[in-house]
C-alpha cells in the first residue's frame, strides 16, 4: 500500500524534527500554516528562531531536494518567517533553514542552516 504524499511529506517532516532535536534544537512548531504561507518547521536554538523547509525525495533521479528551492519558494518561505515573526512580536534573530531527506528510511542528506 503506498503511502499519500501528505503522509509522506509529515513523515518527512518528523524525520527532520528529530534529525534537528538530536542537534540541540527544539523544536516550537511542526506544520505551521497560514493563508498563503506555511513553514515545515520553526525551531530554535542558542536564541535564534529557524524557520526550516524540508525537502523530500523517494530517490535522487529528480535531482536533490534543494534543487526544488526557487526564488519563488524563497519568497514564500520569507513571507512565512515575517508572519511569524509579526503575530509573535518576536523581536531576536531568526533565518532560513532546508534540510533534505530522501529514500524509504528518510535519511537527511543534507542540512543548510542558513538559506540565503
Amino acid at each position: 500500500m503506498s503511502m499519500s504524499s501528505t503522509d509522506t511529506g509529515h513523515r518527512a517532516e518528523r524525520a527532520a524534527a528529530n534529525y534537528l532535536e538530536m542537534r540541540g534544537f527544539k523544536i516550537v512548531e511542526l506544520n505551521w500554516r497560514r493563508p498563503r504561507c506555511e513553514v515545515d518547521i520553526i525551531a530554535r536554538k542558542d536564541g535564534v528562531v529557524y524557520f526550516v523547509e524540508v525537502k523530500y525525495r523517494s530517490n535522487d533521479n529528480q535531482g536533490g531536494g534543494l534543487d526544488y528551492i526557487t526564488d519563488e519558494k524563497l519568497k514564500r518561505m520569507r513571507r512565512g518567517a515575517e508572519t511569524w515573526v509579526v503575530e509573535e512580536k518576536y523581536q531576536g534573530e531568526y533565518q532560513l533553514a532546508a534540510v533534505e531527506l530522501s529514500g524509504p528510511d528518510f535519511i537527511v542528506e543534507h542540512f543548510i542552516e542558513d538559506v540565503l
